[in-house]
Protein backbone atom coordinates (compact mmCIF):
# COMPACT_ATOMS: atom_id res chain seq x y z
CA UNK A 1 0.00 0.00 0.00
CA UNK A 2 0.87 3.42 -0.87
CA UNK A 3 1.74 6.18 1.84
CA UNK A 4 0.43 9.02 -0.34
CA UNK A 5 -2.04 9.14 2.10
CA UNK A 6 -0.73 9.14 5.59
CA UNK A 7 -0.27 10.99 9.11
CA UNK A 8 3.36 11.63 8.39
CA UNK A 9 3.13 12.92 5.09
CA UNK A 10 -0.03 15.52 6.41
CA UNK A 11 2.01 16.68 8.85
CA UNK A 12 5.22 17.65 6.55
CA UNK A 13 3.10 19.85 4.83
CA UNK A 14 4.37 23.44 5.31
CA UNK A 15 2.38 26.23 7.00
CA UNK A 16 1.65 28.35 3.18
CA UNK A 17 0.14 24.73 2.15
CA UNK A 18 -2.27 24.75 5.01
CA UNK A 19 -2.98 28.68 4.34
CA UNK A 20 -3.82 27.83 0.72
CA UNK A 21 -5.58 24.84 1.43
CA UNK A 22 -8.34 26.83 4.01
CA UNK A 23 -8.24 30.00 1.65
CA UNK A 24 -9.81 27.68 -0.90
CA UNK A 25 -12.13 26.75 1.62
CA UNK A 26 -13.28 30.17 2.49
CA UNK A 27 -13.56 31.22 -1.55
CA UNK A 28 -15.61 28.84 -2.17
CA UNK A 29 -17.86 28.37 0.85
CA UNK A 30 -18.47 32.37 0.51
CA UNK A 31 -19.04 32.10 -2.73
CA UNK A 32 -21.59 29.96 -2.47
CA UNK A 33 -22.89 31.64 0.42
CA UNK A 34 -24.56 34.13 -1.71
CA UNK A 35 -23.99 32.47 -5.28
CA UNK A 36 -27.46 30.58 -5.07
CA UNK A 37 -29.59 33.30 -3.75
CA UNK A 38 -28.07 35.96 -6.25
CA UNK A 39 -31.10 35.34 -8.60
CA UNK A 40 -33.40 35.45 -5.86
CA UNK A 41 -32.13 38.78 -5.19
CA UNK A 42 -32.64 40.24 -9.11
CA UNK A 43 -36.16 38.90 -9.06
CA UNK A 44 -36.98 40.28 -5.71
CA UNK A 45 -35.87 43.66 -5.95
CA UNK A 46 -35.70 44.38 -9.57
CA UNK A 47 -38.42 42.04 -10.76
CA UNK A 48 -35.89 40.45 -13.69
CA UNK A 49 -37.20 37.57 -15.49
CA UNK A 50 -36.00 34.11 -15.30
CA UNK A 51 -34.25 34.75 -18.99
CA UNK A 52 -32.65 37.94 -18.12
CA UNK A 53 -31.80 36.40 -14.92
CA UNK A 54 -30.05 33.58 -16.89
CA UNK A 55 -28.31 35.91 -19.04
CA UNK A 56 -26.38 37.77 -16.95
CA UNK A 57 -24.82 34.81 -14.75
CA UNK A 58 -23.83 33.26 -17.60
CA UNK A 59 -22.21 36.15 -18.98
CA UNK A 60 -20.56 36.53 -15.59
CA UNK A 61 -19.38 33.34 -15.82
CA UNK A 62 -17.54 33.75 -19.25
CA UNK A 63 -16.10 37.08 -17.53
CA UNK A 64 -14.39 34.70 -14.82
CA UNK A 65 -13.25 32.39 -17.41
CA UNK A 66 -11.54 34.53 -19.05
CA UNK A 67 -10.39 36.06 -16.08
CA UNK A 68 -9.03 32.88 -14.08
CA UNK A 69 -6.94 32.04 -17.66
CA UNK A 70 -5.12 36.02 -17.03
CA UNK A 71 -4.52 35.65 -13.66
CA UNK A 72 -2.43 32.04 -14.25
CA UNK A 73 -0.28 33.92 -16.74
CA UNK A 74 0.20 37.00 -14.47
CA UNK A 75 0.90 34.59 -11.32
CA UNK A 76 4.09 32.91 -13.39
CA UNK A 77 4.78 36.94 -14.68
CA UNK A 78 4.54 38.68 -11.14
CA UNK A 79 4.40 35.83 -8.82
CA UNK A 80 1.58 33.83 -7.07
CA UNK A 81 1.61 36.64 -3.61
CA UNK A 82 0.58 39.43 -5.08
CA UNK A 83 -2.52 37.62 -7.14
CA UNK A 84 -4.06 36.12 -4.57
CA UNK A 85 -3.85 39.44 -2.59
CA UNK A 86 -5.32 40.88 -5.24
CA UNK A 87 -8.38 38.10 -5.29
CA UNK A 88 -8.82 38.92 -1.40
CA UNK A 89 -9.18 42.98 -2.17
CA UNK A 90 -11.46 41.85 -5.09
CA UNK A 91 -13.63 40.27 -3.27
CA UNK A 92 -14.13 42.55 -0.26
CA UNK A 93 -14.50 45.50 -2.87
CA UNK A 94 -17.14 43.54 -4.56
CA UNK A 95 -19.48 41.97 -1.71
CA UNK A 96 -19.24 45.15 0.05
CA UNK A 97 -21.01 47.05 -3.32
CA UNK A 98 -23.35 43.84 -3.38
CA UNK A 99 -24.10 44.98 0.38
CA UNK A 100 -24.46 48.25 -0.64
CA UNK A 101 -26.26 48.00 -4.23
CA UNK A 102 -29.80 49.96 -4.52
CA UNK A 103 -29.43 50.35 -8.46
CA UNK A 104 -30.21 47.21 -11.15
CA UNK A 105 -27.18 48.37 -12.97
CA UNK A 106 -24.83 48.67 -9.45
CA UNK A 107 -26.18 45.17 -9.13
CA UNK A 108 -25.61 43.52 -11.77
CA UNK A 109 -21.77 45.06 -11.99
CA UNK A 110 -21.73 43.53 -8.47
CA UNK A 111 -22.81 40.32 -10.28
CA UNK A 112 -19.58 40.27 -12.86
CA UNK A 113 -17.12 41.90 -9.72
CA UNK A 114 -18.45 39.00 -7.38
CA UNK A 115 -17.19 36.27 -9.67
CA UNK A 116 -13.57 37.40 -9.79
CA UNK A 117 -12.21 36.68 -6.83
CA UNK A 118 -12.87 33.10 -7.10
CA UNK A 119 -11.30 33.54 -10.75
CA UNK A 120 -8.04 35.51 -9.41
CA UNK A 121 -7.76 32.89 -6.43
CA UNK A 122 -7.98 29.51 -8.42
CA UNK A 123 -5.34 28.78 -10.73
CA UNK A 124 -2.54 31.17 -8.72
CA UNK A 125 -3.36 29.01 -5.73
CA UNK A 126 -2.92 25.53 -7.56
CA UNK A 127 0.33 26.82 -9.13
CA UNK A 128 1.56 28.41 -5.85
CA UNK A 129 1.29 24.59 -4.31
CA UNK A 130 3.21 22.81 -7.11
CA UNK A 131 5.77 25.47 -6.26
CA UNK A 132 5.49 24.71 -2.23
CA UNK A 133 6.08 21.03 -2.85
CA UNK A 134 8.58 19.79 -5.11
CA UNK A 135 8.00 16.13 -3.86
CA UNK A 136 5.37 14.70 -6.45
CA UNK A 137 3.26 12.66 -3.75
CA UNK A 138 3.15 15.82 -1.73
CA UNK A 139 1.70 17.61 -4.57
CA UNK A 140 -0.72 15.28 -5.67
CA UNK A 141 -1.70 14.78 -1.69
CA UNK A 142 -2.28 18.67 -1.53
CA UNK A 143 -4.42 19.03 -4.77
CA UNK A 144 -6.73 15.83 -3.19
CA UNK A 145 -6.75 18.07 -0.03
CA UNK A 146 -7.97 21.07 -2.08
CA UNK A 147 -10.51 19.70 -4.24
CA UNK A 148 -12.21 18.09 -1.22
CA UNK A 149 -11.46 21.47 0.53
CA UNK A 150 -13.86 23.13 -2.06
CA UNK A 151 -16.37 20.14 -2.26
CA UNK A 152 -16.65 21.11 1.98
CA UNK A 153 -16.81 25.00 0.65
CA UNK A 154 -19.29 24.44 -1.68
CA UNK A 155 -21.80 22.42 0.73
CA UNK A 156 -21.28 24.32 3.76
CA UNK A 157 -21.54 28.09 1.75
CA UNK A 158 -25.49 27.85 0.83
CA UNK A 159 -26.31 26.80 4.56
CA UNK A 160 -24.30 29.32 5.95
CA UNK A 161 -26.26 31.84 3.39
CA UNK A 162 -29.61 30.65 4.54
CA UNK A 163 -28.57 30.92 8.31
CA UNK A 164 -27.24 34.67 7.77
CA UNK A 165 -30.19 35.53 5.97
CA UNK A 166 -28.64 36.13 2.65
CA UNK A 167 -31.68 35.26 0.88
CA UNK A 168 -33.98 38.01 2.56
CA UNK A 169 -30.84 40.79 3.45
CA UNK A 170 -28.57 42.20 1.09
CA UNK A 171 -26.65 43.44 4.20
CA UNK A 172 -25.68 40.27 4.68
CA UNK A 173 -23.39 40.48 2.11
CA UNK A 174 -21.04 42.18 4.41
CA UNK A 175 -20.34 38.60 5.92
CA UNK A 176 -18.66 37.67 2.47
CA UNK A 177 -16.60 40.60 2.21
CA UNK A 178 -15.48 39.90 6.02
CA UNK A 179 -14.37 36.36 5.28
CA UNK A 180 -12.31 37.72 2.09
CA UNK A 181 -10.86 40.67 4.56
CA UNK A 182 -9.98 37.86 6.94
CA UNK A 183 -8.17 36.16 3.51
CA UNK A 184 -6.19 38.87 2.64
CA UNK A 185 -4.53 39.07 6.70
CA UNK A 186 -3.81 35.06 6.00
CA UNK A 187 -1.88 36.26 2.43
CA UNK A 188 0.10 39.30 4.17
CA UNK A 189 0.85 36.51 7.18
CA UNK A 190 2.53 34.03 3.84
CA UNK A 191 4.57 37.35 3.05
CA UNK A 192 6.41 36.91 6.31
CA UNK A 193 6.81 32.90 6.46
CA UNK A 194 10.23 32.16 5.39
CA UNK A 195 9.43 28.56 3.81
CA UNK A 196 12.96 26.65 3.06
CA UNK A 197 11.42 24.56 0.45
CA UNK A 198 12.03 25.72 -3.49
CA UNK A 199 9.46 28.45 -4.73
CA UNK A 200 8.13 30.04 -7.49
CA UNK A 201 10.48 32.94 -8.86
CA UNK A 202 8.08 35.69 -11.11
CA UNK A 203 9.41 35.29 -14.86
CA UNK A 204 9.66 38.83 -15.21
CA UNK A 205 10.60 38.35 -19.16
CA UNK A 206 8.00 36.17 -19.81
CA UNK A 207 4.53 37.55 -22.58
CA UNK A 208 1.41 36.90 -23.14
CA UNK A 209 2.17 35.72 -26.74
CA UNK A 210 4.96 33.42 -25.78
CA UNK A 211 2.32 31.80 -23.31
CA UNK A 212 -0.13 31.83 -25.99
CA UNK A 213 2.69 30.18 -28.37
CA UNK A 214 3.62 27.57 -25.73
CA UNK A 215 0.11 26.47 -25.14
CA UNK A 216 -1.39 26.41 -28.93
CA UNK A 217 2.05 24.16 -29.66
CA UNK A 218 1.11 21.74 -26.69
CA UNK A 219 -1.00 19.51 -28.34
CA UNK A 220 -1.40 16.81 -26.04
CA UNK A 221 -2.73 19.64 -23.28
CA UNK A 222 -5.04 21.08 -25.83
CA UNK A 223 -6.95 17.80 -26.61
CA UNK A 224 -6.86 16.93 -22.56
CA UNK A 225 -8.63 20.08 -22.30
CA UNK A 226 -10.91 19.23 -24.74
CA UNK A 227 -11.61 16.35 -23.14
CA UNK A 228 -11.84 17.92 -19.81
CA UNK A 229 -14.37 20.55 -21.22
CA UNK A 230 -16.64 17.26 -22.20
CA UNK A 231 -15.89 15.59 -18.33
CA UNK A 232 -17.70 19.04 -17.22
CA UNK A 233 -20.39 19.34 -19.82
CA UNK A 234 -21.40 15.69 -19.11
CA UNK A 235 -21.32 16.20 -15.39
CA UNK A 236 -23.58 18.99 -14.96
CA UNK A 237 -26.51 17.65 -16.62
CA UNK A 238 -26.88 15.74 -13.06
CA UNK A 239 -27.93 18.96 -12.01
CA UNK A 240 -30.10 21.59 -14.18
CA UNK A 241 -30.93 19.08 -16.86
CA UNK A 242 -31.81 16.18 -14.58
CA UNK A 243 -34.03 18.80 -12.65
CA UNK A 244 -35.51 20.03 -15.54
CA UNK A 245 -36.37 16.24 -16.55
CA UNK A 246 -37.87 15.24 -13.75
CA UNK A 247 -40.36 18.45 -13.42
CA UNK A 248 -40.93 18.15 -16.93
CA UNK A 249 -41.95 14.47 -16.68
CA UNK A 250 -43.96 15.64 -13.01
CA UNK A 251 -41.71 13.59 -10.73
CA UNK A 252 -44.43 13.05 -7.35
CA UNK A 253 -41.59 13.63 -5.02
CA UNK A 254 -39.32 16.01 -6.47
CA UNK A 255 -38.57 18.38 -3.80
CA UNK A 256 -37.65 15.51 -1.78
CA UNK A 257 -35.65 13.63 -3.96
CA UNK A 258 -33.71 16.68 -5.81
CA UNK A 259 -32.46 17.70 -1.77
CA UNK A 260 -31.62 13.70 -1.41
CA UNK A 261 -29.58 13.81 -4.88
CA UNK A 262 -27.73 16.91 -3.18
CA UNK A 263 -27.15 15.67 0.29
CA UNK A 264 -26.13 12.12 -1.38
CA UNK A 265 -23.50 13.97 -3.63
CA UNK A 266 -21.95 15.80 -0.76
CA UNK A 267 -21.90 12.96 1.45
CA UNK A 268 -20.07 10.68 -0.96
CA UNK A 269 -17.18 13.40 -1.99
CA UNK A 270 -16.56 13.82 1.72
CA UNK A 271 -16.48 10.46 3.23
CA UNK A 272 -15.24 7.94 0.01
CA UNK A 273 -12.27 10.74 -1.63
CA UNK A 274 -9.59 9.94 0.57
CA UNK A 275 -10.64 6.00 1.06
CA UNK A 276 -10.74 6.06 -2.67
CA UNK A 277 -7.60 7.68 -3.38
CA UNK A 278 -5.40 5.45 -0.96
CA UNK A 279 -7.29 2.58 -2.40
CA UNK A 280 -6.06 3.30 -6.20
CA UNK A 281 -2.79 5.22 -4.55
CA UNK A 282 -0.44 2.50 -6.27
CA UNK A 283 -2.45 3.11 -9.86
CA UNK A 284 -1.21 6.13 -12.26
CA UNK A 285 -2.95 9.18 -12.47
CA UNK A 286 -4.38 8.47 -15.87
CA UNK A 287 -5.44 4.98 -15.31
CA UNK A 288 -7.50 6.57 -12.55
CA UNK A 289 -9.16 8.98 -14.63
CA UNK A 290 -10.32 6.24 -16.77
CA UNK A 291 -12.11 4.51 -13.97
CA UNK A 292 -13.71 7.94 -12.76
CA UNK A 293 -14.96 8.20 -16.58
CA UNK A 294 -16.13 4.40 -16.68
CA UNK A 295 -18.32 5.54 -13.70
CA UNK A 296 -19.69 9.02 -14.99
CA UNK A 297 -20.55 6.74 -18.33
CA UNK A 298 -22.57 4.28 -16.40
CA UNK A 299 -24.35 6.95 -14.43
CA UNK A 300 -25.49 8.67 -17.66
CA UNK A 301 -26.33 5.30 -18.91
CA UNK A 302 -28.33 4.42 -15.68
CA UNK A 303 -30.08 7.98 -15.97
CA UNK A 304 -31.06 7.11 -19.22
CA UNK A 305 -32.62 3.92 -18.56
CA UNK A 306 -33.96 4.50 -15.01
CA UNK A 307 -38.02 4.71 -15.14
CA UNK A 308 -39.06 8.10 -14.24
CA UNK A 309 -41.12 7.05 -10.81
CA UNK A 310 -38.60 4.88 -9.49
CA UNK A 311 -36.92 6.94 -6.51
CA UNK A 312 -34.06 4.85 -5.21
CA UNK A 313 -33.02 4.42 -9.03
CA UNK A 314 -32.22 8.31 -9.35
CA UNK A 315 -30.38 8.31 -5.90
CA UNK A 316 -28.59 4.71 -7.16
CA UNK A 317 -27.35 6.94 -10.71
CA UNK A 318 -26.49 9.60 -8.69
CA UNK A 319 -24.38 7.36 -6.22
CA UNK A 320 -22.86 6.02 -9.13
CA UNK A 321 -21.71 9.90 -10.50
CA UNK A 322 -20.69 10.87 -6.85
CA UNK A 323 -18.03 8.44 -6.91
CA UNK A 324 -16.70 8.46 -10.69
CA UNK A 325 -16.71 12.81 -9.29
CA UNK A 326 -14.54 11.22 -6.18
CA UNK A 327 -12.26 9.90 -8.21
CA UNK A 328 -11.98 12.22 -11.69
CA UNK A 329 -11.91 15.60 -10.65
CA UNK A 330 -9.29 15.68 -8.36
CA UNK A 331 -7.25 13.11 -10.65
CA UNK A 332 -7.79 15.86 -13.30
CA UNK A 333 -6.10 18.74 -11.44
CA UNK A 334 -3.05 15.98 -10.27
CA UNK A 335 -2.91 15.09 -13.98
CA UNK A 336 -2.54 19.04 -15.20
CA UNK A 337 0.06 19.79 -12.17
CA UNK A 338 2.29 16.56 -14.15
CA UNK A 339 2.02 18.46 -17.91
CA UNK A 340 2.50 21.83 -17.01
CA UNK A 341 6.25 22.77 -16.67
CA UNK A 342 7.13 24.67 -13.58
CA UNK A 343 7.70 28.00 -14.89
CA UNK A 344 4.60 27.96 -16.50
CA UNK A 345 2.12 26.31 -13.58
CA UNK A 346 -0.11 29.35 -13.53
CA UNK A 347 -0.55 29.53 -17.15
CA UNK A 348 -1.44 25.69 -17.54
CA UNK A 349 -3.99 26.23 -14.45
CA UNK A 350 -5.10 29.33 -15.80
CA UNK A 351 -5.98 27.52 -19.29
CA UNK A 352 -7.54 24.79 -17.46
CA UNK A 353 -10.26 27.52 -16.39
CA UNK A 354 -11.81 27.21 -19.90
CA UNK A 355 -12.86 23.80 -18.59
CA UNK A 356 -15.82 26.07 -16.96
CA UNK A 357 -17.15 26.12 -20.53
CA UNK A 358 -18.80 22.60 -20.05
CA UNK A 359 -20.44 23.95 -17.43
CA UNK A 360 -21.57 27.24 -19.09
CA UNK A 361 -22.94 25.47 -22.02
CA UNK A 362 -24.68 22.55 -20.12
CA UNK A 363 -27.94 24.13 -19.06
CA UNK A 364 -28.65 25.73 -22.03
CA UNK A 365 -27.76 22.58 -24.84
CA UNK A 366 -28.97 20.08 -22.12
CA UNK A 367 -32.62 22.14 -22.34
CA UNK A 368 -32.66 22.08 -25.98
CA UNK A 369 -31.79 18.24 -25.85
CA UNK A 370 -34.41 18.03 -23.71
CA UNK A 371 -37.12 19.91 -25.48
CA UNK A 372 -36.55 18.13 -29.01
CA UNK A 373 -35.77 14.77 -27.95
CA UNK A 374 -36.17 14.21 -24.64
CA UNK A 375 -34.19 12.99 -21.19
CA UNK A 376 -33.25 9.66 -22.14
CA UNK A 377 -31.69 10.90 -25.61
CA UNK A 378 -29.59 13.90 -22.87
CA UNK A 379 -28.09 11.13 -21.22
CA UNK A 380 -27.67 8.67 -23.69
CA UNK A 381 -25.80 11.44 -25.93
CA UNK A 382 -23.81 11.83 -22.73
CA UNK A 383 -22.60 8.12 -22.41
CA UNK A 384 -21.49 8.27 -25.68
CA UNK A 385 -19.79 11.69 -25.11
CA UNK A 386 -18.09 9.58 -22.41
CA UNK A 387 -16.56 7.47 -24.88
CA UNK A 388 -15.35 10.09 -26.99
CA UNK A 389 -13.09 11.45 -23.83
CA UNK A 390 -11.80 8.09 -22.99
CA UNK A 391 -10.70 8.44 -27.12
CA UNK A 392 -9.14 11.55 -26.53
CA UNK A 393 -7.24 10.24 -23.04
CA UNK A 394 -6.43 7.26 -25.34
CA UNK A 395 -4.65 9.22 -28.47
CA UNK A 396 -3.44 12.57 -26.35
CA UNK A 397 -0.18 10.71 -25.22
CA UNK A 398 0.60 10.18 -29.28
CA UNK A 399 0.49 14.17 -29.68
CA UNK A 400 3.42 16.77 -29.81
CA UNK A 401 4.80 18.99 -27.07
CA UNK A 402 6.93 21.59 -27.27
CA UNK A 403 10.26 21.85 -26.27
CA UNK A 404 10.40 24.11 -23.19
CA UNK A 405 13.91 24.34 -22.28
CA UNK A 406 14.43 25.73 -25.88
CA UNK A 407 11.45 28.23 -24.98
CA UNK A 408 12.67 28.81 -21.85
CA UNK A 409 15.85 30.06 -23.21
CA UNK A 410 13.89 32.20 -25.66
CA UNK A 411 12.24 33.84 -23.30
CA UNK A 412 15.57 34.33 -21.10
CA UNK A 413 17.36 36.15 -24.14
CA UNK A 414 14.17 38.12 -24.91
CA UNK A 415 14.11 39.47 -21.33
Amino acid sequence: MSDLVSFQRLKALPAPVWMLLLGNFFVRGSYYMVWPFISVLLYRKFALSAAEVGFWLTCAALVAVVSGFYAGYLSDKFGRKPLLLFAALVGVGAFSAFALAETKTAVICCIFLATLPRALWDSPSKAWLGDLLPDSKDRELALQGLYFMVNAGAAVGPLLGIWAGVSGNQQAFFLTAFSYACLGLGILWLYRVRSQRPHHLPQAGLNLKLTLQILRQDHLFLLVIVANILINFIYAHADSSLIQYLTRAHFAELVSLIAALGILNSLVIVTCQFPLLRLLSGWPVVKRIYLGILLLALSQLWYALNPISWYWGWLGATLVLSLGEAILFANMNVHLDQLAPANLRGSYFGAASLYAIGFSLSPLIGGLVLDWLGGPALYFGSFLLCILVVFCYRISGRLRRPDFSQLANANSSDS
